[in-house]
């Protein structure tokens, strides 16, 4: 068949025109750059390249990464550009593939979230602008293990079209476009192309091929249909056999497929290793909450009505958002209650958490009364909870065996207190739950859990604790 002399041993031309220019067939060695708009985003893309067997590590943005001295086969660096202006996420991801492009990044790609929330085009174009003239950017936002895919173009978040979920109401990014190549022709100054499941499907050649069609005609956006994670797979040997310079733009099993593909991983997959009694662990958790939705409210109430270690440590929210005297006084208060927890017994787990007890604070009327400035109520709250933490290991530290974060926020105040840059990928104990070690100050090395405020079941907090024992004493 004709198609085929386009898909293979094509002429010197044709591979000119399409190749990535390799050092070598196989991959080992080269590193791979990956841009996301928020830190959860980049832990995301981050814990599946590490559990499929690639050292990964997340920076918590270019400021970080620029401090970092170790090194890792795939760098993950965040923009926390998702609700920017144009022109200022454009610069803050230019930064970025710079950074990662100086430290040896030879594959790219640009980390969405599967809702497509912030200015996606407009951040591609700018990884587009700085990477090779033949760049092509292939966008595959589908994730079928959280049951997100793309079908005719169409982005169906558990059997519901995008637009259609609370993201459409988002405050901050809201998205009212479910077709996805029509919500990026609107943000990229790039010819948008699509190739539909029934190309997807037919796999090998004809995948290829309708991938061609695409780039001959001039575009450099390709979105491609997936509902199943065997049509990711799919798409990445696609790419991969065209040998073309691709800019992968999904939210990370595309990325992860095209990782494996070109032989980027050098180690064995992550084993999970052995429980352990719970009488043979030994070192404190703290658990620190920083959400306070119902969901984290009741795994809270679960593992404190069921786990005799716990020391329950209540913190007054309002005096932490007052800030100065106030608040350190408050912090001394909790972190001499925990103290006296470890020196009572060496397996607790210390709970700081300002969502079950105390007044229920309205931070905007909090802001109003204190004169501050939009957020910093919220932002006054996660500082305190990091100062407490650093607090506590400062004094405790050899007596602290890890850290369980929940909410996003609180957990990058947390480790910006600590001092850490960033962190490495270990593994996910659920989805939206992912294993880390601390990277860069003090506490290099830490083992944390951070997980988003409205998943996991009840118990999840007792099987996060388990995971971190299990991971310290294995090591």
């Amino acid at each position: 068949m004709e198609k085929h002399s386009l898909m293979g041993k094509g002429s010197k031309e044709e591979s000119d025109i399409f190749a990535i220019h390799t050092a070598s067939p196989f991959g080992r060695g080269e590193k791979l750059g990956i841009v996301a708009d928020d830190l959860t985003g980049a832990t995301t893309v981050g814990v599946l390249l590490a559990h499929s067997g690639m050292k990964t590590a997340a920076f918590f943005d270019t400021d970080c990464f620029a401090r970092n001295t170790v090194d890792y086969p795939a760098m993950v660096v965040s923009s926390e550009s998702r609700a920017l202006p144009k022109a200022q996420a454009q610069q803050r991801v230019a930064t970025a593939v710079r950074q990662l492009q100086q430290r040896g990044a030879r594959y790219f790609t640009k980390r969405i979230d599967t809702t497509l929330r912030g200015g996606i085009g407009y951040e591609i174009d700018a990884m587009l602008e700085l990477l090779a003239h033949d760049a092509v950017a292939v966008v595959v936002p589908a994730m079928p293990q959280s049951r997100r895919i793309v079908v005719g173009g169409y982005s169906i978040i558990d059997s519901v079209a995008l637009s259609c979920t609370d993201v459409a109401r988002d405050v901050r990014t809201p998205v009212t476009e479910s077709w996805v190549p029509g919500l990026l022709a609107e943000q990229t100054r790039h010819q948008v192309g699509h190739v539909a499941l029934t190309q997807v499907m037919k796999r090998g050649a004809w995948l290829r091929q309708a991938l061609l069609d695409c780039y001959q005609a001039g575009l450099r956006v390709i979105v491609v249909d997936a509902i199943t994670l065997d049509d990711v797979d799919a798409i990445a040997h696609a790419v991969v056999a065209l040998n073309w310079n691709v800019l992968a733009v999904d939210p990370g099993p595309f990325t992860e497929r095209l990782a494996a593909c070109r032989h980027l991983m050098d180690e064995t997959p992550y084993h999970q290793p052995q429980p352990l009694p719970r009488d043979t662990q030994r070192g404190s958790v703290m658990v620190v909450a920083g959400s306070a939705t119902p969901v984290t409210q009741k795994q809270l109430q679960h593992l404190i009505a069921h786990d005799s270690r716990v020391c329950h440590i209540p913190v007054d929210a309002g005096l932490l958002v007052e800030g100065q005297d106030a608040a350190q006084s408050e912090i001394d208060r909790v972190v001499e209650q925990a103290r006296h927890c470890v020196a009572q017994r060496q397996d607790a787990l210390l709970v700081f958490e300002s969502a079950l007890t105390g007044r229920l604070l309205d931070l905007c009327e909090q802001e109003q009364r204190l004169h501050l400035a939009p957020g910093q109520a919220a932002g006054n709250i996660n500082q305190g909870m990091g100062r407490i933490v650093k607090q506590m290991l400062d004094c405790a530290g050899s007596g602290i065996q890890g850290l369980y974060m929940t909410g996003g926020d609180t957990m990058v105040s947390i480790l910006k207190a600590l001092g850490a840059s960033g962190i490495e990928m270990i593994d996910y104990v659920i989805p939206q739950t992912d294993m880390v070690r601390i990277v860069g100050g003090e506490y290099a090395g830490l083992i944390c859990v951070g997980k988003g405020g409205l998943t996991g079941p009840e118990e999840i907090i007792s099987t996060i604790i388990g995971r971190i024992s299990q991971q310290v004493n294995h090591h």
